[in-house]
């Protein structure tokens, strides 16, 4: 990522509120780009968004991606070069309670975005849809899934982002091959960091209850998931964007963003390692499954976003949890987080431990 190159580019952000967007938000920030975001307000409490002072940084409009003509409008009037669709149900757990929700906002959002971008007129120069690892179809394989793999999902939040895949390779083939907009997708691993505070995502179930002191309840310990600090797929998402402005249609194709291949863990793995780093007798104890399907296997293959974009993860996974741990522990102690995030992103853009 170059860091200079961002200055005062014009990028519109989607789900700017959620816990990644927040973190892509005060990157670009520091990156000195001009950002507006448009999104449903944060949906947790507490959230980063706020906590660490990103509301006070974007040109910001509360707006659903499920509504075409407020979508639309918002982009022609903040005539981004550059689109970054982070907008999402990301939940697994709860697309089996909410499919209709997960399929509208992850499908149909997404088929809006592309349709917004395509109402322009060509203004946009760049456009990076983000995805999911959980996009491809899951064959508990060993190895790595590379990005020319056969998209699915047998949860409908896994579904809908291998159909927000599909829809993003439709548009770019039928609207963009022969306008100047480069439109690429993005499929990270399971990220983590601080400021995160959904329901059913390990980290923060775990933190919830370790603040608490009482024992953090885990589900499938056995479980085997790609784990990246969310600082390492947001500058990936970068890196594509760089890409597709300079150099266009060859980058338009989808990416996968993933971490290390020792740092795809289970996540016991995960939980022994948290509960040290968190000191105070934590602990943690495996809990009963609610007979809802999530995959027991799934890790990425990088290699193509190494070998042509020149990106790679600079972090490996015990400093990522480290980092991670460290950043709630300062929240728990009370300290200003928009200092706190904006030092762990320079230590980030440095390679600082």
């Amino acid at each position: 990522m170059n860091a200079s190159w961002w200055k005062s580019r014009k990028v519109f952000v989607t789900g700017h509120t959620g816990f990644k967007g927040a973190w892509l938000c005060l990157l670009l920030d520091r990156l000195g780009a001009e950002v507006h975001g448009y999104s449903l307000p944060a949906p947790t409490q507490p959230n980063l968004y706020g906590l660490a002072g990103a509301n006070d940084r974007v040109r910001n409009t509360l707006g659903d991606v499920r509504d075409l003509l407020r979508l639309s409008a918002t982009i022609r009037e903040a005539n981004p070069e550059i689109v970054i669709h982070m907008a999402a149900q990301a939940l697994v757990r709860k697309s089996y309670q909410d499919p209709v929700e997960t399929y509208a906002t992850n499908v149909m959002g997404t088929v809006n975005l592309l349709e917004a971008v395509r109402l322009t007129g060509g203004g946009v120069v760049a456009v990076v849809v983000v995805t999911s690892d959980k996009c491809y179809e899951n064959r508990e394989w060993a190895k790595g899934y590379c990005e020319d793999e056969a998209m699915g999902g047998h949860d409908p939040y896994s579904s809908s982002k291998g159909c927000a895949e599909l829809v993003t390779s439709a548009y770019r083939r039928s609207y963009f091959h022969d306008i100047k907009t480069a439109v690429a997708s993005a499929r990270a691993g399971n990220v983590i960091g601080g400021g995160d505070w959904a329901k059913d995502r390990l980290i923060p179930d775990m933190i919830r209850a370790l603040a608490e002191k009482k024992s953090a309840p885990i589900r499938n310990p056995d479980s085997i998931r790609p784990w990246q600090h969310v600082l390492e797929p947001v500058g990936g998402y970068l890196t594509l964007a760089e890409h597709l402005v300079e150099k266009g249609k060859q980058f338009a194709e989808g990416w996968n963003f993933g971490p290390r291949e020792n740092d795809t863990q289970t996540v016991g793995w995960i939980a022994d390692r948290v509960v040290k780093l968190w000191g105070d007798n934590a602990r943690w104890e495996r809990v009963g499954q609610q007979n809802l399907h999530e995959a027991f296997s799934l890790t990425l293959d990088a290699g193509k976003a190494r070998t042509r974009l020149g990106w790679k993860s600079t972090s490996d996974l015990p400093v990522a949890l480290e980092q991670t741990v460290k950043w709630y522990k300062a929240w728990n102690d009370g300290q200003d987080m928009r200092k706190y995030s904006m030092r762990q992103i320079e230590q980030f853009l440095t390679g600082a431990d």
